[in-house]
């Protein structure tokens, strides 16, 4: 769980966001002049990766009976969606997260750093069952980690 705990802040974030999406806002496009560097999104098996990720920390989560409550109401293939693209755009795929910032997704829900390093524990869970190797899963999460302050306490 070394892993989940330092970097408990990254996942989090994505799962709740998506959890309470809205009505999605246009993001901004990056400059013309900008390139991506997709290393990372390849290197997770580009969009079947990225959803076969998603698709296992849906499951990891459905099974947690401490996280699966702040689910209770979403619309799951709605969170599924937003899921894959914040992971998409996130590890430098083509996609555009379209769902509400992380503030606005997570407002209210006075969301603890337990429930976010739980959080973390199901998707490291996930990241094992898929097979995603292990210094893979450290930059994944580690693009994730600078969210928990905007997850917990909100």
């Amino acid at each position: 769980m070394h892993i989940a705990n330092r970097y408990a802040g990254i996942i989090l974030v994505a799962f709740f966001t998506a959890a309470c999406s809205a009505p999605a806002r246009k993001p901004e496009a990056p400059p013309a002049a900008a390139k991506r560097d997709d290393t990372l999104y390849r290197a997770l098996g580009a969009q079947a990766g990225i959803e076969k990720v998603v698709d296992a920390a849906l499951v990891e989560i459905h099974n947690d009976p401490h996280i699966n409550l702040f689910f209770a109401n979403t619309d799951m293939p709605d969170l599924r969606r937003l899921l894959v693209e914040q992971f998409c755009a996130a590890t430098g795929g083509p996609c555009e997260y379209t769902g509400r910032s992380m503030e606005e997704a997570h407002g209210g829900l006075n969301l603890t750093d337990e429930d976010f390093d739980r959080f973390v524990g199901d998707l490291v869970r996930a990241f094992d069952k898929v097979a995603v190797p292990k210094d893979l899963q450290q930059q994944l999460l580690a693009l994730f980690g600078p969210m928990r302050k905007q997850i917990v306490g909100q």
